[in-house]
């Protein structure tokens, strides 16, 4: 399969990925330290204004004093605790930039910046390069559901010798990730959010892909590394990673993913 940039073997080396539990990924690329949606507390119960318990069921797989610096934060949304806890609300304030959407730099302010779909920002690179960070546009839930699980947002990391990384935050439709694909595809690395979380209010809808379509979205992409995040340690995910195993298995994509 080809891909945008280098495809052989050593992308995993150019740019490592690791996923740190739930929605928190670390990913650095082009020297520089990447983090999505920073979720570091223990496990516990987050009360939501709406009623509803969030309850976060394990621990991340290293603690904020591990992680050491990051460049970037990429944050999907604010407004619920599975995608930013109150760990990692403070290590924005120690970050030099946090991309986002519009709804959650004017609540967080500080150093967050509000990307707007397709809108980018260029970084300096360590060696004199240029990574540019474009926002990708994503839906949490149903068409319509915007009014109940609020603004969110994916992001597209692109540099002119690396390989290309899509990062889709808490998107649920697979007609924005054509519309991705259409101006991206073939992505070298595709970090997809999954857990298939649902909300009786939206009709038990999805809020984040199944594994069916996270591997179908690995398909409209023509991604050649797949990381699968958010699908472990929270209550309300209604399916995990060994979800997402069985649907890239039964897709004949099972090649495709990283699990480590």
């Amino acid at each position: 399969m080809a891909a945008a940039g280098p495809t052989s073997d050593t992308t995993s080396e150019q740019i490592p990925v690791r996923v740190l539990g739930g929605p928190t990924v670390l990913i650095e690329y082009g020297g520089l330290r990447f983090l999505t949606d920073p979720t570091f507390d223990d496990p516990g119960d987050y009360p939501a204004p709406s009623g509803r318990v969030l309850t976060k069921t394990a621990p991340p797989r290293i603690g904020r004093a591990e992680l050491g610096p990051v460049d970037v934060v990429l944050l999907s949304h604010d407004q619920h605790a599975d995608n930013l806890d109150h760990s990692g609300r403070a290590l924005l304030a120690e970050v030099p930039r946090t991309f986002t959407t519009a709804s959650a730099a004017g609540r967080l302010g500080g150093t967050t910046r509000a990307l707007a779909p397709w809108e980018s920002a260029e970084l300096p690179r360590p060696d004199g390069g240029t990574v540019t960070v474009t926002a990708a546009p994503a839906l949490h839930g149903p068409e319509g559901s915007e009014p109940i699980v609020g603004e969110v947002t994916g992001f597209v990391l692109t540099s002119a010798d690396l390989p290309s990384v899509y990062v889709s935050g808490d998107n649920a439709s697979l007609d924005l990730v054509q519309e991705i694909a259409g101006r991206y595809a073939p992505v070298d690395t595709a970090v997809l959010f999954a857990g298939a979380p649902r909300l009786p209010v939206l009709d038990d809808a999805l809020l984040v892909l199944d594994g069916a379509g996270t591997a179908r979205a690995a398909q409209l992409l023509n991604a050649r590394r797949v990381v699968p995040a958010h699908c472990d340690s929270w209550a309300h995910f209604t399916e995990t990673r060994e979800d997402v195993v069985k649907a890239f298995t039964a897709a004949g994509l099972a090649d495709r993913l990283q699990l480590d």
